[in-house]
């Protein structure tokens, strides 16, 4: 019985995560900046659906990150993450991005990742 329950959980948050990028795709024809986190991390990617490839991406867990990152709090990790890509993306050639949240809302830790992302230079 409980695997038919967190089957169901698997599915609503398949569903939520493709209706989100649905309708990024049909309003928008820039790389996609996905955001994925779990209760400890934060990740995101620029992908280019069209080439379908990874264009950058930046996480919390990168060896290159660990110093900058102790002592800090899950957003302001999200903030350090938010700048890198920006960084990254604007070295691809990149400066327009369509911001997808997944089955996320756009609250704390998102939200602290987006406007970092944006101070750094990317427009959504």
């Amino acid at each position: 019985m409980d695997h038919l329950l967190q089957k169901k959980k698997w599915r609503q948050r398949r569903r939520k995560t493709l209706g989100v990028r649905r309708r990024l795709r049909a309003v928008s024809s820039h790389p996609r900046l996905s955001v994925s986190r779990s209760h400890k991390r934060i990740s995101v990617q620029l992908i280019d659906d069209t080439l379908g490839r990874t264009l950058a991406s930046a996480s919390d867990f990168e060896k290159g990150m660990a110093d900058s990152l102790k002592g800090k709090t899950k957003s302001e990790k999200a903030a350090v993450v938010g700048k890198a890509i920006a960084e990254r993306a604007i070295a691809a050639g990149v400066n327009t991005v369509a911001f997808d949240r997944g089955r996320f809302l756009f609250h704390g830790r998102v939200k602290a990742l987006a406007e970092a992302a944006r101070e750094g230079g990317l427009k959504f």
